[in-house]
Order: C-alpha cells, then sequence, then structure tokens
C-alpha cells in the first residue's frame, strides 16, 4: 500500500490532461483530501455546495462521481440545492443553525460540506462552519481550503482535473491502494 502523497505525484505525471500545475499544489492538496476521504469511509454523507458560478460543476461531480461505469459501490453525494431548495433565502447565522439542525437530523452517521466558489459567497459561510468541510476557495486563502483563482483562464478545466484527481483517489482509497492513515 503507498503512501497518499507519494501516489498523488506519480497520479497526477500519468495524467495526460497536462496537470503538471498541481505538482507544487500537492502538499496542499493532500491533507485536504485525505480528511474528506476519511469522513466518506468513515459513513458521511458528502454535501456539494457551489456559489452560483460554479452550479454546472456540481451538476457534472453529481453525474460522474456515481457513473455506472465507475465499478465501485454508490457514494452517498448529494446536492445542498437539492436537499434545500430555498438555499437563496440563507441571510445569516440563524438560518444557518437551522439548516445544520435538518442536516444532523438528515444525516446522523456525518455530512462533510463540499464547497467550490468563492469566499464571500453567504453559501461559503455555511460549509466555513464546519471544520470537516472540503473547500475549493476562490479569492481567498482560507486555512483547511485549497485556494484557486478565479482569475485564471484554466479555472474550469482546473475543476474538472480537481475532481478527475478526487475521483481517481476514491478509487484508491476504496480499493486500498492507498494509506491515508498518516496525512
Amino acid at each position: 500500500m503507498q503512501d497518499f502523497l507519494k501516489w498523488t505525484l506519480k497520479t497526477i505525471r500519468k495524467d495526460d490532461s497536462m496537470m503538471s500545475w498541481m505538482e507544487e499544489k500537492r502538499f496542499e492538496w493532500v491533507p485536504l483530501t485525505a480528511s474528506m476521504l476519511k469522513n466518506l469511509l468513515d459513513g458521511h454523507t458528502i454535501i456539494l455546495v457551489t456559489d452560483d458560478d460554479r452550479e454546472w460543476f456540481c451538476n457534472y461531480v453529481l453525474k460522474a462521481v456515481n457513473k455506472p461505469t465507475n465499478n465501485r459501490p454508490l457514494l452517498p453525494f448529494i446536492s445542498l440545492k437539492t436537499l434545500f431548495p430555498n438555499l437563496q433565502s440563507i441571510k445569516g447565522k440563524e438560518d444557518i443553525e437551522l439548516l445544520e439542525d435538518m442536516l444532523c437530523q438528515s444525516f446522523p452517521n456525518g455530512y462533510t460540506f463540499f464547497y467550490v466558489g468563492k469566499g464571500n459567497d453567504i453559501k461559503m459561510q455555511i460549509a466555513k462552519r464546519s471544520d470537516e468541510s472540503f473547500m475549493w476557495v476562490f479569492d481567498e486563502r482560507l486555512q483547511n481550503s485549497f485556494y484557486l483563482s478565479s482569475a485564471d483562464d484554466l479555472l474550469d478545466i482546473k475543476l474538472i482535473q480537481l475532481f478527475r484527481l478526487l475521483d481517481k483517489s476514491i478509487d484508491a482509497i476504496l480499493f486500498a491502494e492507498v494509506n491515508i492513515g498518516n496525512e
């Protein structure tokens, strides 16, 4: 069984989509991803949350993560917008607390937010309240998040590349190819 950091570097280098930009960022990526994958293995539901500009990415992930050709168990990835269609009505701390109460009742084994978007979005505040969140944040460097720039011309391509790396990481963990215990 390989170390997750070494496996990640090999996977980035073997990828045909020119993912060399991730080689340096793997040190930022690996601990965050390992934590999210551990939560997934522990029975957490992964709740996708995006800012409005990245709603397409949420749909992409939901369709790709459990496609029939994956040859693995179905994974509990869902959209927060599907769970709570009135998500745009969230305005402050009290609304977020009510939403968290509903999520705790709905997912007694736990849940992990997977947030993708700008840091100034109210939906980011929902994810930010949990130490368990897996966040890809644009234009703001936050502790325990993966930084991306919204001004990057290749941002959408990088998001798809990151999801591909995450998807391969899920397989590697599920099929015991890597060890995340020491990350």
